[in-house]
């Protein structure tokens, strides 16, 4: 009931159930949507060297995410929204692109090494077909939590917590490419839609008449419409 009762009166926390929509569009794109008739390659992809060990970073994505959801829900209204804005903007944009434009890759080679981490990325492959890559999904939303961070008032006087989250960022964004699972391109233009998001965010406030004002003594920011 405690739960139950926080939600109703923190109603903006349900903007993230738009995650349920965005993972039943991308999963059906995956199982029935069109074969790709772009395939992705770019002479850097091949400068970069396969190392499996760069897995980890990957499936660290899978905690980032949820962890800076859940703490900016909690802790940070404006900063969670803005942050619901770009990363979800971002996905389904990705997702109508993806099916508008569908396209896929031709980087993945034979393992032939016998770790933990290749078999991480050889059950990761298992799951997870070369197809609907560019602009990257995994890459694009962990920018977009970059940004946030950067710009969130919780977080404004945490210079660690903002330094930690661009090595973060760029070792997720690398380990797309060690991996093989995207190519330099699809990783570019998952860096170019949330910068562009992020860009446009304030304006979008704007637009709206909204007024920024501090909360005293809590660092955070209310939006107040004219």
């Amino acid at each position: 009931m405690k739960h139950l009762h926080w939600i109703n009166t923190h109603r903006y926390c349900l903007a993230g159930l738009y995650l349920f929509v965005f993972l039943s569009g991308f999963f059906l794109l995956q199982s029935f949507g069109p074969e790709p008739r772009w395939v992705l390659h770019s002479v850097v992809d091949d400068w970069i060297p396969f190392n499996e060990w760069f897995v980890v970073l990957y499936f660290l994505w899978y905690l980032w995410v949820p962890f800076f959801l859940m703490y900016f829900m909690v802790k940070d209204k404006e900063a969670y929204l803005e942050l619901c804005f770009i990363m979800f903007a971002g996905a389904t944009i990705c997702l109508a692109i993806y099916l508008i434009f569908p396209n896929g890759l031709n980087l993945r080679e034979e393992i032939d090494k016998d770790n933990f981490c290749a078999e991480m990325v050889r059950f990761l492959r298992s799951i997870d077909p070369p197809r609907n890559v560019c602009p990257s999904i995994h890459v694009s939303s962990t920018v977009a939590i970059h940004l946030v961070i950067c710009r969130a008032r919780s977080f404004n006087k945490c210079r660690k917590i903002k330094w930690m989250s661009w090595a973060v960022t760029l070792g997720i964004s690398w380990s797309t490419m060690a991996i093989k699972q995207h190519s330099v391109i699809d990783v570019l233009w998952g860096w170019v839609l949330s910068v562009g998001l992020g860009a446009g965010y304030p304006r979008c406030g704007a637009m709206k008449g909204w007024k920024m004002r501090r909360n005293n003594g809590f660092g955070r920011v209310e939006d107040l419409e004219e």
